[in-house]
């Protein structure tokens, strides 16, 4: 539990410097919406989604409902339910981004590049998919088909990330048009 308490009060320092600036420079578009006190902190929600990340656990789910609610609720005395939790979790998308940014290695002339699919769907479900529709791609990789994204990383030799870059499957627009002038003949 030392590496959670040790990423919530980095997580938490951080916080604290980044939301003024960023309240700060945020437009609004005249609407009136209520800001009323969620009963997590963002650094608490940004603490558990890395901590996730940094589990053995596969889903979200489970980590949630099984680790975080029965195994943290002493860290958490606050926790909200799943379905809340999950609503919540895009409200810190931009900070979490910042965050990890503000984590990257240095270079140290020994790079690493290396590359993973990030898939929306099983590709049988990838006609039923609302989520990412219009975003996400079909795409080949040396694991097979895939719809979604990739994901490419540059490591240093240390083990650190030094960057990294989310892009969608390319269509080469020759092979795009050569099917559509099969079909149309």
């Amino acid at each position: 539990m030392n590496k959670l308490v040790e990423t919530y009060c980095d997580v938490d320092d951080f916080s604290k410097l980044f939301f003024p600036s960023w309240q700060r420079i945020l437009l609004e578009n005249g609407e009136i919406k209520r800001r009323r006190a969620c009963r997590l902190s963002p650094s608490e929600v940004m603490t558990i989604i890395i901590h996730f990340h940094q589990s053995h656990y596969r889903d979200f789910k489970n980590y949630y409902l099984h680790y975080v609610c029965r195994q943290l609720k002493a860290y958490f005395p606050e926790l909200l339910s799943y379905t809340r939790f999950l609503a919540l979790m895009p409200s810190v998308v931009v900070p979490m981004c910042s965050y990890l940014t503000s984590k990257l290695g240095k270079p140290t002339g020994i790079q690493f590049v290396d590359s993973t699919k990030i898939e929306v769907c099983h590709i049988i479900r990838a006609k039923r998919n609302k989520m990412f529709e219009g975003v996400a791609h079909h795409g080949k990789g040396t694991m097979g088909w895939s719809y979604g994204f990739k994901l490419h990383l540059i490591i240093n030799h240390l083990g650190e990330i030094v960057a990294l870059k989310l892009t969608i499957y390319f269509r080469p627009v020759h092979a795009v048009g050569h099917f559509q002038a099969r079909f149309l003949k």
